[in-house]
Protein backbone atom coordinates (compact mmCIF):
# COMPACT_ATOMS: atom_id res chain seq x y z
CA UNK A 1 0.00 0.00 0.00
CA UNK A 2 3.01 2.51 0.22
CA UNK A 3 3.37 2.30 -3.38
CA UNK A 4 0.00 3.32 -4.08
CA UNK A 5 0.37 6.04 -1.55
CA UNK A 6 3.53 7.62 -3.17
CA UNK A 7 1.87 7.29 -5.80
CA UNK A 8 -1.24 9.12 -5.32
CA UNK A 9 0.72 11.97 -3.84
CA UNK A 10 3.88 12.43 -5.38
CA UNK A 11 5.82 14.89 -6.98
CA UNK A 12 4.28 17.47 -10.22
CA UNK A 13 5.52 16.59 -13.53
CA UNK A 14 8.30 18.97 -14.80
CA UNK A 15 7.09 22.77 -15.08
CA UNK A 16 8.16 24.01 -18.93
CA UNK A 17 7.16 28.10 -17.78
CA UNK A 18 11.17 28.88 -18.37
CA UNK A 19 12.20 31.52 -15.40
CA UNK A 20 8.90 30.15 -13.47
CA UNK A 21 8.71 27.18 -11.50
CA UNK A 22 5.20 26.09 -10.38
CA UNK A 23 5.81 22.67 -9.35
CA UNK A 24 8.84 22.54 -7.27
CA UNK A 25 11.54 20.59 -8.44
CA UNK A 26 11.07 18.19 -11.19
CA UNK A 27 10.01 14.38 -11.10
CA UNK A 28 12.64 12.41 -9.38
CA UNK A 29 14.33 15.06 -7.03
CA UNK A 30 14.60 14.45 -3.87
CA UNK A 31 12.21 16.37 -1.42
CA UNK A 32 8.91 16.39 0.32
CA UNK A 33 5.97 16.19 -1.94
CA UNK A 34 3.94 19.29 -2.46
CA UNK A 35 0.71 19.79 -1.25
CA UNK A 36 -2.22 18.52 -3.36
CA UNK A 37 -3.40 22.49 -3.24
CA UNK A 38 -0.07 23.65 -5.01
CA UNK A 39 0.30 20.25 -7.89
CA UNK A 40 -3.37 21.37 -8.82
CA UNK A 41 -3.29 24.99 -9.12
CA UNK A 42 -4.30 25.99 -12.69
CA UNK A 43 -1.61 26.54 -15.33
CA UNK A 44 -4.29 28.32 -17.92
CA UNK A 45 -6.99 30.64 -17.56
CA UNK A 46 -8.82 27.79 -19.28
CA UNK A 47 -8.08 25.49 -16.09
CA UNK A 48 -9.75 28.37 -13.34
CA UNK A 49 -12.42 26.80 -11.17
CA UNK A 50 -15.42 30.32 -10.74
CA UNK A 51 -14.48 33.90 -11.65
CA UNK A 52 -15.88 33.92 -14.98
CA UNK A 53 -16.97 37.26 -14.47
CA UNK A 54 -13.33 38.29 -14.88
CA UNK A 55 -12.67 35.93 -17.64
CA UNK A 56 -14.14 36.97 -20.18
CA UNK A 57 -12.18 38.24 -24.16
CA UNK A 58 -10.71 41.04 -23.54
CA UNK A 59 -10.43 41.13 -19.93
CA UNK A 60 -7.96 42.80 -18.27
CA UNK A 61 -6.80 39.14 -16.85
CA UNK A 62 -7.55 38.00 -20.40
CA UNK A 63 -5.23 40.50 -21.57
CA UNK A 64 -2.45 40.17 -18.98
CA UNK A 65 -2.29 36.58 -19.46
CA UNK A 66 -1.93 36.72 -23.26
CA UNK A 67 0.96 38.83 -22.96
CA UNK A 68 -0.12 41.98 -22.37
CA UNK A 69 0.51 44.74 -19.61
CA UNK A 70 3.80 46.52 -19.12
CA UNK A 71 5.77 48.01 -21.35
CA UNK A 72 2.98 48.61 -23.70
CA UNK A 73 -0.22 49.82 -24.63
CA UNK A 74 -2.33 46.58 -23.63
CA UNK A 75 -3.59 46.36 -20.20
CA UNK A 76 -2.77 47.51 -17.21
CA UNK A 77 0.18 48.10 -14.83
CA UNK A 78 -1.10 46.46 -11.85
CA UNK A 79 -3.75 45.04 -10.81
CA UNK A 80 -5.37 44.11 -7.34
CA UNK A 81 -6.91 41.31 -6.65
CA UNK A 82 -9.70 41.21 -3.45
CA UNK A 83 -11.42 38.16 -2.26
CA UNK A 84 -11.68 35.88 0.60
CA UNK A 85 -9.03 33.21 1.09
CA UNK A 86 -9.05 30.17 -1.56
CA UNK A 87 -10.60 31.89 -4.21
CA UNK A 88 -8.03 31.91 -6.37
CA UNK A 89 -5.88 35.63 -6.33
CA UNK A 90 -2.60 33.44 -6.08
CA UNK A 91 -3.58 30.91 -8.77
CA UNK A 92 -4.49 34.13 -11.24
CA UNK A 93 -1.27 35.70 -10.63
CA UNK A 94 0.79 32.43 -11.52
CA UNK A 95 -1.58 32.12 -14.72
CA UNK A 96 -0.42 35.37 -15.65
CA UNK A 97 3.51 34.85 -15.12
CA UNK A 98 3.38 32.33 -17.71
CA UNK A 99 2.64 34.53 -20.09
CA UNK A 100 5.49 34.85 -22.91
CA UNK A 101 8.32 36.51 -21.82
CA UNK A 102 7.85 36.93 -18.21
CA UNK A 103 9.81 36.68 -15.54
CA UNK A 104 8.08 35.93 -11.60
CA UNK A 105 9.01 37.37 -8.28
CA UNK A 106 6.95 36.64 -5.56
CA UNK A 107 7.03 38.31 -2.64
CA UNK A 108 4.53 38.50 0.87
CA UNK A 109 4.15 41.73 2.73
CA UNK A 110 4.95 39.64 5.99
CA UNK A 111 7.90 39.17 5.56
CA UNK A 112 8.92 41.37 2.90
CA UNK A 113 10.49 45.51 3.42
CA UNK A 114 10.93 48.54 1.87
CA UNK A 115 14.55 47.07 0.35
CA UNK A 116 12.90 43.86 -0.70
CA UNK A 117 10.72 46.21 -2.96
CA UNK A 118 13.40 48.41 -4.24
CA UNK A 119 15.70 45.36 -4.94
CA UNK A 120 13.11 43.97 -7.47
CA UNK A 121 12.34 47.08 -9.01
CA UNK A 122 15.73 47.67 -9.85
CA UNK A 123 16.27 43.89 -11.26
CA UNK A 124 13.00 44.37 -12.77
CA UNK A 125 14.12 47.90 -14.55
CA UNK A 126 17.49 45.93 -15.99
CA UNK A 127 15.41 42.49 -17.16
CA UNK A 128 13.16 44.98 -19.25
CA UNK A 129 15.81 47.13 -20.78
CA UNK A 130 18.61 44.28 -21.35
CA UNK A 131 16.67 41.49 -21.66
CA UNK A 132 13.66 42.22 -22.92
CA UNK A 133 11.35 40.20 -20.41
CA UNK A 134 8.52 41.46 -18.38
CA UNK A 135 8.63 40.82 -14.60
CA UNK A 136 5.46 39.92 -12.80
CA UNK A 137 5.73 40.75 -8.98
CA UNK A 138 3.19 38.71 -7.17
CA UNK A 139 2.71 40.37 -3.85
CA UNK A 140 0.41 38.58 -1.32
CA UNK A 141 -1.42 40.36 1.72
CA UNK A 142 -0.69 44.00 0.61
CA UNK A 143 -3.33 45.34 3.10
CA UNK A 144 -0.12 44.54 5.24
CA UNK A 145 2.12 46.90 3.86
CA UNK A 146 2.42 50.19 5.80
CA UNK A 147 2.38 53.61 3.15
CA UNK A 148 5.97 53.96 3.61
CA UNK A 149 6.43 49.89 1.98
CA UNK A 150 3.25 50.64 -0.79
CA UNK A 151 4.86 54.21 -1.58
CA UNK A 152 7.83 51.69 -2.84
CA UNK A 153 5.94 50.39 -4.84
CA UNK A 154 4.74 52.91 -7.15
CA UNK A 155 7.79 54.14 -9.42
CA UNK A 156 7.77 50.43 -10.24
CA UNK A 157 3.90 50.85 -11.21
CA UNK A 158 3.80 54.26 -12.87
CA UNK A 159 6.93 53.10 -15.20
CA UNK A 160 5.75 49.96 -15.69
CA UNK A 161 8.82 48.38 -14.80
CA UNK A 162 6.47 45.22 -13.54
CA UNK A 163 3.38 44.00 -13.67
CA UNK A 164 2.23 44.38 -9.96
CA UNK A 165 -0.34 41.98 -8.83
CA UNK A 166 -1.21 42.40 -5.71
CA UNK A 167 -3.51 40.07 -3.46
CA UNK A 168 -5.78 41.02 -0.17
CA UNK A 169 -8.31 39.85 1.51
CA UNK A 170 -9.54 43.49 3.07
CA UNK A 171 -11.00 46.20 1.25
CA UNK A 172 -8.42 47.94 -0.74
CA UNK A 173 -10.03 51.42 0.00
CA UNK A 174 -9.08 51.25 3.27
CA UNK A 175 -6.04 49.12 2.82
CA UNK A 176 -3.99 50.71 -0.23
CA UNK A 177 -2.90 54.10 -0.62
CA UNK A 178 -4.71 55.75 -3.28
CA UNK A 179 -1.87 56.92 -5.54
CA UNK A 180 -1.52 53.06 -5.85
CA UNK A 181 -4.99 52.37 -5.94
CA UNK A 182 -5.79 54.61 -8.85
CA UNK A 183 -3.16 53.11 -10.65
CA UNK A 184 -4.39 49.51 -10.69
CA UNK A 185 -7.62 48.06 -11.55
CA UNK A 186 -9.42 46.74 -9.26
CA UNK A 187 -10.46 43.01 -9.29
CA UNK A 188 -12.92 41.58 -7.22
CA UNK A 189 -13.00 38.11 -6.56
CA UNK A 190 -16.20 35.66 -5.67
CA UNK A 191 -16.39 32.73 -3.15
CA UNK A 192 -16.32 29.79 -4.83
CA UNK A 193 -19.90 28.12 -5.15
CA UNK A 194 -20.61 24.69 -3.96
CA UNK A 195 -20.67 23.87 -7.72
CA UNK A 196 -17.28 24.83 -8.54
CA UNK A 197 -15.97 22.99 -5.32
CA UNK A 198 -17.70 19.98 -6.37
CA UNK A 199 -16.00 19.94 -9.85
CA UNK A 200 -12.28 21.18 -8.23
CA UNK A 201 -12.71 18.30 -6.36
CA UNK A 202 -13.78 15.66 -8.65
CA UNK A 203 -11.18 16.75 -11.15
CA UNK A 204 -8.29 16.34 -7.93
CA UNK A 205 -9.64 12.87 -7.54
CA UNK A 206 -8.88 11.70 -11.28
CA UNK A 207 -6.09 14.43 -12.32
CA UNK A 208 -2.22 12.76 -12.48
CA UNK A 209 -1.30 15.60 -10.97
CA UNK A 210 -4.04 15.05 -8.48
CA UNK A 211 -4.63 11.80 -6.92
CA UNK A 212 -4.88 9.98 -10.24
CA UNK A 213 -7.69 7.48 -9.77
CA UNK A 214 -6.29 6.27 -6.23
CA UNK A 215 -9.41 7.05 -4.02
CA UNK A 216 -13.16 6.68 -4.67
CA UNK A 217 -15.05 9.63 -3.03
CA UNK A 218 -18.78 8.35 -1.79
CA UNK A 219 -21.42 11.24 -2.58
CA UNK A 220 -21.54 11.46 1.14
CA UNK A 221 -18.33 12.14 1.56
CA UNK A 222 -17.94 14.36 -1.43
CA UNK A 223 -20.93 16.35 -0.05
CA UNK A 224 -19.61 16.48 3.45
CA UNK A 225 -16.40 18.14 1.74
CA UNK A 226 -17.78 20.46 -0.57
CA UNK A 227 -20.14 21.50 2.48
CA UNK A 228 -16.92 22.47 4.81
CA UNK A 229 -15.30 23.92 2.42
CA UNK A 230 -17.08 27.30 2.45
CA UNK A 231 -16.23 28.19 -0.76
CA UNK A 232 -12.36 27.93 -0.29
CA UNK A 233 -10.70 26.13 -3.07
CA UNK A 234 -7.09 25.42 -0.89
CA UNK A 235 -9.25 24.44 2.13
CA UNK A 236 -11.53 21.94 -0.62
CA UNK A 237 -7.87 20.28 -1.65
CA UNK A 238 -6.41 20.36 1.68
CA UNK A 239 -9.31 18.52 3.56
CA UNK A 240 -9.32 16.01 0.06
CA UNK A 241 -5.45 15.37 0.83
CA UNK A 242 -6.48 14.24 4.16
CA UNK A 243 -9.47 11.97 3.42
CA UNK A 244 -7.84 10.75 1.13
CA UNK A 245 -3.91 10.11 3.57
CA UNK A 246 -6.83 8.32 5.84
CA UNK A 247 -7.83 6.02 3.60
CA UNK A 248 -4.98 4.76 1.99
CA UNK A 249 -3.20 4.45 5.15
CA UNK A 250 -6.14 2.37 6.71
CA UNK A 251 -6.69 0.17 3.50
CA UNK A 252 -6.81 -3.52 4.56
CA UNK A 253 -5.98 -4.89 1.21
CA UNK A 254 -2.71 -3.93 -0.49
CA UNK A 255 -2.56 -5.72 -3.16
CA UNK A 256 -5.68 -4.76 -4.36
CA UNK A 257 -5.32 -2.13 -7.31
CA UNK A 258 -8.22 -0.79 -7.32
CA UNK A 259 -9.42 2.86 -5.88
CA UNK A 260 -9.19 3.18 -1.91
CA UNK A 261 -12.85 3.67 -1.19
CA UNK A 262 -13.72 7.14 1.23
CA UNK A 263 -17.07 7.16 2.76
CA UNK A 264 -18.50 9.52 5.07
CA UNK A 265 -16.90 8.44 8.11
CA UNK A 266 -13.50 8.64 6.96
CA UNK A 267 -14.22 12.29 5.49
CA UNK A 268 -15.96 13.69 9.12
CA UNK A 269 -12.58 12.18 10.58
CA UNK A 270 -10.34 13.75 8.19
CA UNK A 271 -11.87 17.19 9.31
CA UNK A 272 -14.80 17.82 11.59
CA UNK A 273 -15.72 21.70 11.82
CA UNK A 274 -16.27 24.20 8.87
CA UNK A 275 -13.97 27.25 8.95
CA UNK A 276 -15.74 30.22 9.67
CA UNK A 277 -14.75 32.86 7.44
CA UNK A 278 -14.46 36.05 9.85
CA UNK A 279 -12.42 39.20 9.87
CA UNK A 280 -12.77 40.93 12.89
CA UNK A 281 -10.90 43.68 12.08
CA UNK A 282 -12.32 44.00 8.25
CA UNK A 283 -14.97 43.80 6.08
CA UNK A 284 -16.47 40.16 7.35
CA UNK A 285 -16.58 42.15 10.87
CA UNK A 286 -19.12 45.00 9.06
CA UNK A 287 -20.62 42.66 6.42
CA UNK A 288 -22.17 39.99 8.97
CA UNK A 289 -23.12 42.85 11.84
CA UNK A 290 -24.79 44.30 8.79
CA UNK A 291 -26.98 41.61 7.82
CA UNK A 292 -27.21 40.35 11.27
CA UNK A 293 -29.39 43.61 12.05
CA UNK A 294 -31.11 43.73 8.75
CA UNK A 295 -32.18 39.92 9.39
CA UNK A 296 -33.36 41.65 12.65
CA UNK A 297 -35.23 44.45 10.96
CA UNK A 298 -36.75 42.05 8.79
CA UNK A 299 -38.02 40.24 11.28
CA UNK A 300 -36.12 36.82 9.80
CA UNK A 301 -35.70 35.40 12.90
CA UNK A 302 -33.69 32.07 11.52
CA UNK A 303 -31.52 34.11 9.41
CA UNK A 304 -30.55 36.21 12.38
CA UNK A 305 -29.91 33.36 14.50
CA UNK A 306 -27.31 32.11 11.98
CA UNK A 307 -25.52 35.72 11.81
CA UNK A 308 -25.05 35.70 15.93
CA UNK A 309 -23.91 31.89 15.47
CA UNK A 310 -21.41 32.94 12.67
CA UNK A 311 -20.18 35.71 14.84
CA UNK A 312 -19.65 33.83 18.09
CA UNK A 313 -17.89 30.83 16.47
CA UNK A 314 -15.40 33.26 14.98
CA UNK A 315 -14.65 34.92 18.29
CA UNK A 316 -16.75 37.66 18.26
CA UNK A 317 -16.69 39.68 21.47
CA UNK A 318 -20.47 38.99 22.67
CA UNK A 319 -20.26 42.25 24.12
CA UNK A 320 -20.45 44.44 20.52
CA UNK A 321 -23.74 42.15 19.88
CA UNK A 322 -25.37 42.97 22.77
CA UNK A 323 -25.11 46.50 22.35
CA UNK A 324 -25.74 46.06 18.47
CA UNK A 325 -29.20 44.25 20.36
CA UNK A 326 -30.15 47.08 22.27
CA UNK A 327 -29.82 49.88 18.99
CA UNK A 328 -31.80 47.52 16.81
CA UNK A 329 -34.76 47.17 20.01
CA UNK A 330 -34.65 51.15 19.61
CA UNK A 331 -34.26 51.96 16.80
CA UNK A 332 -36.54 49.24 15.07
CA UNK A 333 -38.62 47.50 17.17
CA UNK A 334 -39.65 50.68 18.88
CA UNK A 335 -42.56 51.67 20.61
CA UNK A 336 -44.31 48.57 18.60
CA UNK A 337 -42.81 46.91 21.76
CA UNK A 338 -41.27 48.92 24.08
CA UNK A 339 -40.28 45.33 26.06
CA UNK A 340 -37.92 44.26 23.53
CA UNK A 341 -35.57 47.12 24.52
CA UNK A 342 -35.50 46.07 28.45
CA UNK A 343 -35.09 42.89 26.63
CA UNK A 344 -32.05 43.55 25.06
CA UNK A 345 -30.53 46.03 27.67
CA UNK A 346 -30.99 43.02 30.25
CA UNK A 347 -28.99 40.73 27.87
CA UNK A 348 -26.38 43.22 27.42
CA UNK A 349 -25.96 43.59 31.13
CA UNK A 350 -26.18 39.61 31.73
CA UNK A 351 -23.72 38.99 28.80
CA UNK A 352 -21.27 41.17 30.55
CA UNK A 353 -21.56 39.30 33.78
CA UNK A 354 -21.79 36.04 32.24
CA UNK A 355 -19.46 35.57 29.45
CA UNK A 356 -19.04 32.48 27.18
CA UNK A 357 -20.21 30.14 26.26
CA UNK A 358 -23.42 30.84 28.32
CA UNK A 359 -23.91 33.78 26.99
CA UNK A 360 -25.01 33.03 23.51
CA UNK A 361 -28.36 31.83 25.35
CA UNK A 362 -29.01 35.10 26.74
CA UNK A 363 -28.35 37.12 22.90
CA UNK A 364 -30.56 34.06 21.38
CA UNK A 365 -33.23 34.94 23.40
CA UNK A 366 -32.83 38.21 22.75
CA UNK A 367 -32.46 37.95 19.02
CA UNK A 368 -35.56 35.99 18.99
CA UNK A 369 -37.73 38.91 20.88
CA UNK A 370 -36.10 41.38 18.68
CA UNK A 371 -36.83 39.71 15.51
CA UNK A 372 -40.06 38.47 15.99
CA UNK A 373 -41.59 41.40 17.90
CA UNK A 374 -43.92 44.07 15.58
CA UNK A 375 -41.72 47.08 13.99
CA UNK A 376 -41.74 50.64 14.23
CA UNK A 377 -38.64 53.33 13.59
CA UNK A 378 -41.45 56.19 14.46
CA UNK A 379 -39.39 57.41 17.54
CA UNK A 380 -36.54 56.95 15.28
CA UNK A 381 -37.61 58.78 12.70
CA UNK A 382 -39.19 61.29 14.96
CA UNK A 383 -36.06 62.18 16.60
CA UNK A 384 -34.14 62.12 13.75
CA UNK A 385 -36.42 64.72 11.89
CA UNK A 386 -36.69 67.33 15.08
CA UNK A 387 -32.53 67.21 15.00
CA UNK A 388 -32.97 67.78 11.26
CA UNK A 389 -34.98 70.98 12.18
CA UNK A 390 -32.69 72.09 15.27
CA UNK A 391 -29.70 72.62 12.64
CA UNK A 392 -32.26 74.00 10.12
CA UNK A 393 -32.49 76.85 13.09
CA UNK A 394 -36.06 76.10 13.29
CA UNK A 395 -37.63 76.92 17.31
CA UNK A 396 -37.71 80.10 18.12
CA UNK A 397 -37.70 80.96 22.11
CA UNK A 398 -39.89 78.88 24.69
CA UNK A 399 -43.06 80.06 25.53
CA UNK A 400 -42.77 82.97 28.05
CA UNK A 401 -45.34 80.36 30.60
CA UNK A 402 -43.11 77.16 30.90
CA UNK A 403 -39.44 79.28 31.30
CA UNK A 404 -37.85 78.78 34.73
CA UNK A 405 -39.76 81.00 36.94
CA UNK A 406 -38.11 80.42 39.94
CA UNK A 407 -35.14 82.91 40.45
CA UNK A 408 -35.82 86.29 41.45
CA UNK A 409 -37.00 88.62 38.74
CA UNK A 410 -38.25 86.23 36.61
CA UNK A 411 -41.52 86.54 37.29
CA UNK A 412 -41.05 90.43 36.18
CA UNK A 413 -40.09 89.06 33.10
CA UNK A 414 -42.98 87.15 32.99
CA UNK A 415 -41.79 83.49 33.32
CA UNK A 416 -44.44 81.30 34.36
CA UNK A 417 -47.07 83.23 34.10
CA UNK A 418 -50.57 81.53 32.96
CA UNK A 419 -48.65 78.16 33.36
CA UNK A 420 -51.30 75.51 33.52
CA UNK A 421 -50.10 72.28 35.98
CA UNK A 422 -50.99 69.50 34.32
CA UNK A 423 -52.39 67.52 37.02
CA UNK A 424 -54.66 70.36 38.33
CA UNK A 425 -56.39 69.38 34.87
CA UNK A 426 -59.52 67.06 33.82
CA UNK A 427 -57.36 63.83 33.10
CA UNK A 428 -54.02 65.47 34.35
CA UNK A 429 -53.75 66.89 30.74
CA UNK A 430 -53.40 70.48 30.12
CA UNK A 431 -54.49 72.35 27.08
CA UNK A 432 -51.76 74.99 26.55
CA UNK A 433 -48.64 75.82 24.10
CA UNK A 434 -45.66 73.63 24.83
CA UNK A 435 -43.60 73.99 21.49
CA UNK A 436 -42.02 76.99 20.42
CA UNK A 437 -44.22 79.56 17.74
CA UNK A 438 -42.79 78.40 14.60
CA UNK A 439 -43.14 74.92 15.56
CA UNK A 440 -46.73 74.42 16.71
CA UNK A 441 -48.79 72.08 15.37
CA UNK A 442 -45.68 70.11 14.03
CA UNK A 443 -46.18 66.56 14.35
CA UNK A 444 -42.54 64.44 14.51
CA UNK A 445 -43.73 61.04 16.03
CA UNK A 446 -45.78 59.36 13.64
CA UNK A 447 -46.76 56.05 15.24
CA UNK A 448 -47.63 53.21 12.92
CA UNK A 449 -50.59 50.64 13.43
CA UNK A 450 -48.09 47.72 14.76
CA UNK A 451 -48.35 46.18 18.18
CA UNK A 452 -48.65 48.73 20.80
CA UNK A 453 -48.48 51.65 18.99
CA UNK A 454 -51.67 50.31 17.19
CA UNK A 455 -53.34 51.91 20.28
CA UNK A 456 -50.56 54.32 20.91
CA UNK A 457 -51.61 56.10 17.75
CA UNK A 458 -55.15 56.89 18.82
CA UNK A 459 -54.14 57.86 22.03
CA UNK A 460 -51.37 60.65 20.79
CA UNK A 461 -53.66 61.54 18.42
CA UNK A 462 -56.15 62.20 20.99
CA UNK A 463 -53.63 64.35 23.39
CA UNK A 464 -52.69 66.24 20.60
CA UNK A 465 -56.44 67.44 20.53
CA UNK A 466 -56.51 68.35 24.10
CA UNK A 467 -53.10 69.92 24.39
CA UNK A 468 -53.19 71.79 21.44
CA UNK A 469 -57.38 72.78 21.61
CA UNK A 470 -60.40 71.81 19.69
CA UNK A 471 -59.52 70.92 16.36
CA UNK A 472 -55.77 71.03 17.11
Amino acid sequence: MSDLFDSAFGDDEPDDAGTVTFGGEPAGASRPRSPLAVRMRPRTLAEVVGQQHLLGPGSPLQVLAGGGGAGGPAGPSSVMLWGPPGTGKTTLAHVIARGPGRKFVELSAITAGVKDVRRVMDQALTDRDLHGRTTVLFLDEIHRFNKAQQDALLPGVENRWVVLVAATTENPSFSVVSPLLSRSILLTLKPLTNADIQGLVERAVTDPRGLDGAIELTPEALDHLVRLASGDARRALTTLEAAAGVALSEASAPDDDGPVLVDLGIAERAIDAAAVRYDRAGDQHYDIISAFIKSLRGSDVDAALHYLARMLEAGEDPRFIGRRLMISAAEDVGMADPTALQTAVAAAQAVALIGMPEARIILAEAVVHVATAPKSNAAYNGINAAIADVRAGKGTDVPAHLRDAHYPGARGLGHGQGYVYAHDAPHHIAAQQYAPDDLVGHDYYLPTGNGVERDLSARVARLRGIIRGAGG
